[in-house]
């Protein structure tokens, strides 16, 4: 746990305190930042790991395509123009505040995003147990993070907030339902490195690193037991090519889908994993992605 979470257990009052340093320039405050979630001096001038890369990618380096494809919204035309509509969960609404969300419009069960935000979905299973001035009172405390640019994650800056329902994907294999989650991180449309996620927001979810022959790299980070092993997934060839497909162009990107029974559903693509403050167990890690990540020339 990094120092901030230690001393202010509050999430809601974490960001109000980052909300009042939005001031602080970026490159300061990534150094801030990153000194008090990894523990170390941040290294502008001659990164050399993984996580110091991505503060350097924040400052350094603009996409126009990063802002449409980091938002929850405008990302779905992007996937259906490469060809890839059919991982798209069915849209039901979107709504430009949170004054406009209307439950009626919706079925019994349904996700909640924000489409600038991260961390910042309310999954609704029964629509008739949660209140709509909960749900409203949960979304103002989102908005409030998004704005507070925490991350100093300028591609999320740039977009339009609005709050979208979509579709509940349900794997029954799994007690809570969530189904697997493969993060495939991708350096210049070059598939390298997958994380897999089971049994998300419990208290079994473990990650596990995968290289893309399917070979367990041992290494412990957020919620890992590296201990354990997971089954090569049967459409691993197909998860790697959409995932080649959909970061071509991009010095960075990490494509998330979803697997249930061999179908995929497309999740996110986010091009500031874990906005840079990961730390790894054995930390040898961090250089090891370092390496596979070659910086590309600023444009910013």
């Amino acid at each position: 746990m990094d120092i901030f979470k230690k001393l202010i257990p509050s999430k809601r009052l974490r960001f109000k305190i980052i909300s009042f340093f939005k001031f602080v320039p970026d490159k300061s405050m990534l150094k801030f930042q990153y000194k008090m979630k990894c523990h170390r001096k941040l290294n502008l001038k001659d990164p050399k790991r993984f996580t110091e890369k991505i503060q350097w990618y924040k400052l350094n380096y603009k996409d126009e395509k990063m802002p449409v494809c980091a938002d929850k919204f405008a990302v779905r035309e992007y996937i259906k123009n490469k060809g890839y509509g059919h991982l798209l969960k069915e849209l039901y609404a979107s709504f430009d505040s949170v004054d406009e969300i209307n439950l009626n419009k919706l079925p019994d069960s349904f996700v909640l995003k924000l489409s600038n935000g991260s961390g910042t979905n309310i999954i609704v299973r029964d629509k008739s147990k949660i209140s709509l001035d909960e749900i409203k009172k949960k979304f103002k405390d989102y908005y409030n993070q998004a704005n507070t640019r925490a991350g100093r994650e300028w591609s999320y800056h740039a977009i339009k907030p609005r709050i979208i329902a979509e579709e509940i994907i349900v794997d029954p294999g799994f007690e809570n339902g969530i189904p697997n989650d493969f993060k495939v991180l991708c350096f210049y449309g070059e598939p390298k490195i997958i994380y897999r996620i089971s049994d998300q927001y419990s208290d079994k979810e473990n990650h596990l690193v995968y290289d893309t022959e399917w070979n367990q790299i041992k290494v412990n980070f957020s919620n890992s037991d590296c201990t354990k092993t997971a089954e090569r997934p049967a459409n691993l060839e197909e998860m790697i090519s959409i995932a080649k497909n959909l970061s071509a162009g991009f010095p960075l990107a990490r494509v998330d889908l979803f697997s249930i029974n061999g179908r995929l559903y497309f999740g996110e693509i986010t091009f500031f994993p874990w906005s840079g403050y990961m730390t790894f167990d054995p930390d040898s890690f961090d250089y090891k992605l370092g390496d596979m990540f070659t910086l590309p020339e600023k444009n910013n």
